[in-house]
Parts: structure tokens; sequence; C-alpha cells
């Protein structure tokens, strides 16, 4: 995972800049509080070990946390926080932007992991992450119950239709990529017309990527690759049809917007004197 201090260093740093004028207008320099985090709505919490590192750079160290994390649960108390009143300040809004964000996309996730349940297909993410937080919110994915797909170009080969085009057509594509596989984790090749799923196999590749089927289409790939390479489907996908589209048999289901649109999760922070 990506350097969790080195993130919320920079975090802090974009906020804080030389120094939180409002706090040092009107807080004591001396003056000690308790921090309360407060989930607001019913979601899968993650996020805390960021909260923590925030917080900890800013000068109040030793966050309890109150709530699981990976866990649906409803609204209540989260963590608990005890220091200067300034240094609690100072981390509020980049902590509770990190539990936001990556609760937000855990429980988004989890909702889609629920709506598929009993019939076999794992929700996958995509590469459609916010820069510099991949790590974290392929975490965030993992939380919600989703699988985590490759971490970036350096560990697996997926041909997508920019490559075929490239390389004068999936089959084609396919056959230099498995060649080519090397330590890769696996070989996998995007198609979009049934036509070309039959020459994609007999290359050999681990999984084929059926974009933007239709359901009816995605069920005779799956008859029709019988077993002989994983089949993932991936376009369109809404938490209104991703149940039929997981009892079409497939064994994938990736979701690009469990990372680029998952709304954040409602958290508050209350500060009590003392």
């Amino acid at each position: 995972m990506d350097d969790l201090e080195t993130l919320v260093g920079r975090a802090l740093a974009e906020d804080l800049g030389p120094g939180d004028l409002t706090a040092e207008a009107v807080v004591p320099a001396d003056a000690r509080a308790t921090a309360v985090i407060h989930q607001r709505e019913p979601g899968v919490i993650f996020g805390l070990d960021a909260a923590r590192e925030t917080f900890a750079q800013a000068g109040a160290p030793g966050m309890e946390p109150l709530a699981p994390e990976g866990e649906w649960r409803e609204p209540g108390e989260v963590a608990r926080i005890e220091g200067p009143t300034r240094a609690l300040l100072a981390g509020e809004r980049t902590a509770l932007n990190f539990l936001g964000r990556l609760s937000g996309i855990a429980t988004l996730t989890a909702r889609y992991v629920r709506a598929v349940e009993g019939t076999g297909a794992r929700i996958l993410d995509t590469r459609k992450t916010t820069p510099g937080l991949r790590d974290l919110e392929k975490a965030a994915v993992r939380a919600g119950g989703g699988t985590s797909h490759r971490a970036g170009l350096h560990d697996a080969i997926l041909v997508k239709e920019n490559h075929a085009a490239m390389a004068g057509g999936p089959a084609e594509a396919a056959r230099r990529a498995v060649a080519a596989r090397g330590g890769a984790d696996f070989v996998e090749v995007e198609i979009e017309a049934l036509d070309d799923l039959e020459g994609v196999l007999e290359a050999g590749v681990d999984r084929v990527l059926l974009d933007n089927m239709a359901p009816a289409q995605m069920q005779e790939a799956v008859r029709r690759t019988a077993g002989r390479a994983d089949l993932e489907a991936s376009g369109g996908i809404t938490l209104e049809n991703v149940r039929a589209v997981a009892e079409t048999g497939v064994g994938f289901i990736s979701v690009g917007a469990l990372t680029h649109s998952a709304p954040a999760l409602d958290f508050s922070l209350l500060l009590a004197p003392g």
C-alpha cells in the first residue's frame, strides 16, 4: 500500500498550509478537548487508520476506535480522540475526508455484493481511482466485500480495444499476450462481439472481458466458453441490473463506479472541552 504517513502528510499540508488561522485566533494554545466521530448514516466503515494517522500528525495521537471496519452498521459513534484542541481542529477535516471517501467506497461495494449474493459472481474494482489513493481505495473495496482486479499496468495483462486495434484484432492480441505473459498474474482480453470469443479462447487466455454486452449475449458467451476461461462482465453495470448480469453465469463483474462515483459516507466530529 502507498505510504500512509506520506499520503496523510500531503493531505494535511494542503489544508493547513503554514497554520490554522481560525483556531489560532479563537482557541487558547493550552486548551484540551475530547473529539468523537459520529457515523450519520448506515454503511460500512473503512479508513480508521488514515484518520488515526491524521490526528497523530496534527498533534493528537492515540485515537480510540469505537466501531469495527468492514461490517455494515447503523449510525453511531466511530472513534474518540483526546488531545490539544487546536490539534483536533487541525486534523478534523482531513480525517473526515479520508473516512468519508473510503467508507463511501466500502458501502457502495457492499451494496453491489449484496445484490449478487448467491450467484457466485464476484464484484471487481477497476483502475478508475483517485490519483495517489489507489491502494487505499482498493482496500476499501475489499472491506466492502469486493475483489481487487489488477493493481495497475504492472501486474497483469489486460488487452483493451485500443491494444487489439493496434495488434490486428482481439485474437492476434491474445496470442501475443499469452506468448509474452512472463510473470503476469493473468492474461485477459476484452471483446465487444461474440464473433471474437473463440479466437481469444483458442489463444489460451485466463479471462475474457465481455464489454457492454446484453445479458443474453453474456449467457451465450458462458455457454460457448464452457469453462475454458473465466468471464468478466463490464460496462453499464448498475445496482439495478447487476443481479441480471450475475445470473448469466459470468464469474466476475467489474464496476468502475465503486471508486469513481461512490458518494461519501456522512461523518461528523463533535468536540467537548476537557
